[in-house]
């Protein structure tokens, strides 16, 4: 009972700690040195609109 236990635990560990670096930013320079990610676009949502506010079609 308690060795499948701990070996549960030890599975949930690992698992764990797999997890941090596919969370890292992946994100290089030019040079191959690490940077910080630019900012993903925003997705527009809903129907585009002009300046007057009329529909126009989204490109």
């Amino acid at each position: 009972m308690t060795r499948s236990l701990t070996s549960a635990l030890a599975c949930i560990a690992l698992l764990a700690g797999s997890a941090a670096p596919a969370l890292a930013a992946p994100c290089k320079d030019a040079k191959g040195k690490f940077i910080k990610c630019p900012p993903k676009p925003l997705a527009k949502k809903g129907p585009c609109k002009d300046a007057k506010g009329r529909f126009v079609k989204c490109h």
